[in-house]
């Protein structure tokens, strides 16, 4: 019999369909985390890929959303039966999250009319701006109602066979279930929601210039409350080997920023998070509403239903990535093959030991466009004067302060409307390095940053314990919830900002800020 260190006995839960799933499809994998009754993972799977630039567009296509979600959930039943020697047939709930945003548009046959377009396209400027003026209400770009309210000014053909939007997450619960609904959450990166209704801003749907888009938007669900049941087709999709059976329920489908709330403990008022991945975001939950709009910040929800203001930038962790990449090639070239996680490791440590401003050195992670700093496309850039001080430790820390640039200054805007944080919790790979990435990002953003020991499950977790929260949502609101039964005995760090850091990185940002007119020019020039 295997038993996990928390006690409990997997193999049982297992085999008596007491453990929760959680699929998140996020920028560059596919995870699925198999939790047990005490949240604990026991088993995971994941599927590596990477969207696409066709025809100008960022996309997927939903070809490679089955392939990858089917590879991730047979790897999971894998090294379930690997481990403790049984495959699950059923499951206590299940949990769907994604990506948020973008543009998902389907007909009245339940065909898709354009292929998905994601976050990263930048190409809905003037339906944002208009919108954004006739609500008093930042639309960012990427928001779902801001791509179809594009599509109606181009006069795209597809606009008036629209029948309903949804997004990535949506998508995959509709599949599964036949239902299209949405988690609160990820529905506020559809259109504006009203906090005191939990549903679509009444004011702004009238104000609303084009199409009657009320009636082609999901309903909207909180956090613990059904959300339909895993159908026979939709359990053939999920897992085609027939191993899980239908009738498992699940909860609703939600956005990779509310599952990073849910998985760093962060859904109260004066908590926020900060997740890094092919993008970077902040999310801090407010005590009440700001006092200006702010095209750096938007307005959402967390699972629950609770205003958050979001700082989410385009381009994360991607640049560092490719530079390790690019360090691990050479190791091998020099005989020395190392494996990805140990280069990376090394990488960031050295960083710590760079000058605290990098030197004089200045990086751009820039893949996609920034709106936060105004830039329609990215050309990732390193820059240097000859007086700077081109060392591995400077640019590694250079590096490391470039994905964070972005956010730090999203950030700054927040501190100005006078929001106050207790704390905020990092989540993501990139703290699988223990204090390095954490401590870099305590300066950036001028507060104390916690990570905790479920820092790298990320939000296939966090959309997992979403799922078994439905069990107990008539007991205790999510905030309760996740403090006393999920993180009561959570094992975590807490890094406050040196000074020393602080006085480094804000002398970086403001060399960064500088500098954006270097980005513009490449973007115009190459």
């Amino acid at each position: 019999m295997t038993v996990d260190p928390h006690g409990a006995d997997p193999t049982a839960a297992i085999t008596t369909g007491r453990t929760t799933l959680g699929i998140e499809l996020g920028s560059t994998r596919i995870k699925a985390v198999l939790i047990g009754p005490d949240h604990t993972p026991l088993a995971s799977g994941s599927h590596d890929w990477e969207n696409q630039f066709v025809d100008r567009v960022w996309t997927y296509s939903l070809d490679a959303v089955w392939s990858g979600l089917q590879e991730s959930v047979a790897a999971l039943l894998a090294e379930t039966e690997q481990r403790y020697g049984v495959r699950p047939t059923t499951l206590s709930a299940i949990g769907i999250s994604a990506m948020m945003h973008g543009y998902l548009a389907f007909d009245e046959a339940d065909e898709l009319l354009v292929p998905f377009r994601t976050w990263r396209n930048t190409s809905t400027g003037p339906a944002a701006a208009e919108l954004s003026a006739l609500f008093g209400h930042n639309i960012p770009l990427r928001w779902s109602i801001a791509h179809f309210r594009q599509a109606e000014l181009d006069a795209e053909p597809h606009v008036g066979q629209v029948r309903f939007l949804t997004t990535l997450a949506g998508y995959v619960h509709w599949k599964l279930t036949g239902r299209t609904v949405l988690g609160v959450g990820d529905a506020s990166g559809m259109f504006p929601i009203d906090t005191a209704t939990h549903s679509y801003d009444a004011t702004m749907l009238a104000a609303y210039p084009g199409a009657d888009v009320a009636a082609l938007l999901p309903e909207i669900l909180l956090a613990g409350q059904d959300a339909g049941r895993l159908t026979e087709a939709g359990a053939a999709l999920l897992d085609p080997t027939g191993t899980l059976r239908p009738g498992i329920p699940l909860c609703p489908p939600e956005g990779d920023a509310g599952t990073g709330m849910v998985a760093t403990n962060s859904v109260a008022p004066r908590t926020g998070n900060v997740s890094v991945g092919t993008s970077i975001f902040a999310m801090v939950v407010l005590e009440k509403p700001l006092a200006q709009v702010h095209h750096e910040l938007d307005l959402v929800t967390t699972p629950s239903g609770d205003l958050v203001a979001m700082v989410h930038c385009n381009n994360g962790a991607s640049e560092l990535g490719a530079w390790a990449d690019l360090f691990g090639q050479f190791a091998t070239a020099i005989g020395q093959p190392t494996g990805s996680d140990d280069v990376f490791g090394a990488l960031l440590r050295e960083a710590l030991t760079g000058d605290a401003d990098g030197g004089g050195l200045l990086a751009y992670n820039y893949l996609s466009g920034e709106p936060i700093t105004g830039l329609a496309e990215g050309r990732p850039l390193f820059v240097r004067t000859p007086d700077s001080r081109l060392t591995l430790a400077n640019f590694m820390r250079t590096q490391v302060y470039s994905a964070f640039g972005t956010l730090s200054l999203g950030m700054r805007v927040l501190r100005g409307e006078g929001v106050e944080l207790d704390a905020m919790f990092a989540h993501g790979g990139l703290f699988r390095t223990a204090g390095v990435a954490q401590r870099l990002l305590a300066a950036a953003v001028g507060a104390p940053v916690t990570v905790g020991s479920t820092a790298g499950e990320g939000g296939a977790w966090g959309i997992a314990v979403l799922a078994a929260y439905l069990g107990v949502a008539d007991e205790q609101d999510l905030s309760t919830y996740l403090t006393t039964r999920v993180f009561g005995d959570a094992v975590s760090q807490t890094v406050a900002p040196d000074p020393d850091d602080v006085r480094g990185f804000d002398a970086y940002l403001e060399r960064y800020s500088a500098g954006l007119a270097i980005e513009q020019a490449a973007v115009e020039a190459l």
